[in-house]
């Protein structure tokens, strides 16, 4: 039987802050940076004496979170606005998680903003094990999605990110732009920025936001602006003409 993933605390140096119905309901410089659970994607928890306790409301209801304890949920108030349980702390977390005594975390997505210092950051709560590199390559790189070769370069940036598949993001030039359309998705990632997407149209069937670029991306990340990328996942990826194995991943 595969252990459980075990609960990580850490200090961060960061100031951080929290944005919801126009005001900043918690800013402390002592936030806890904490993983738990199956998918340790990191989440900031404050301590209840940087909170604005005026704006939460305590809930009836209570959620066991693994690795840390039974949580005590509050929903969020300011003014006509509402997050109906969007924040929750443990009076009595478990010993391995004793360090989140009279500490509160809020759901990412219901808040209106975040900031580590005064950059705002998305989605998540930035890993501090997660690496960015991107590197110029001279790699001849070949996309084939049914048949039809889409993008082909000898010129590609390739993105390394912790625990993701390489990504080849491709100069317009050398990327069928008759084949794409523009969609109007965009997404965010915590250390790269906001996404754009286009869709792809093969041999009549369109495939739905299936290369992304990242129009201005985050300072430290500036080597992939306006650059096109594939997803390894969905298409035939010839490397130095070299099939590629398809990569089991969240994008899969």
């Amino acid at each position: 039987m595969i252990a459980p993933p075990r609960t990580q605390i850490e200090a961060t140096a960061r100031r951080v802050r929290v944005r919801f119905g126009g005001q900043t309901i918690a800013d402390s410089r002592q936030v806890k940076l904490v993983f738990a659970g199956p998918r340790r994607i990191p989440a900031y928890y404050f301590p209840l004496a940087d909170v604005r306790r005026e704006f939460l409301k305590e809930s009836a209801r209570s959620v066991d979170h693994p690795g840390l304890g039974q949580a005590r949920l509050w929903s969020v108030e300011v003014g006509e606005q509402r997050a109906a349980d969007s924040a929750w702390g443990f009076a009595e977390p478990l010993p391995e998680a004793a360090e989140l005594k009279d500490h509160v975390t809020f759901r990412w997505s219901d808040m209106e903003a975040w900031f580590e210092e005064d950059d705002e950051v998305f989605v998540h709560a930035r890993d501090p094990y997660t690496r960015v590199d991107v590197l110029h390559s001279s790699r001849h790189i070949k996309v084939v999605v049914d048949g039809v070769t889409v993008a082909e370069s000898h010129r590609p940036h390739l993105l390394f990110e912790t625990h993701l598949p390489t990504r080849y993001y491709l100069p317009k030039l050398d990327v069928r732009l008759d084949l794409l359309t523009p969609s109007e998705t965009h997404t965010h990632c915590p250390y790269k920025g906001v996404a754009s997407y286009y869709n792809l149209t093969v041999n009549g069937k369109t495939y739905q936001n299936f290369v992304w670029y990242y129009p201005a991306p985050l300072p430290e990340i500036p080597k992939i602006e306006n650059l096109l990328c594939f997803y390894n996942e969905k298409v035939e990826l010839y490397v130095d003409g070299e099939l590629q194995e398809r990569p089991q991943s969240p994008f899969a």
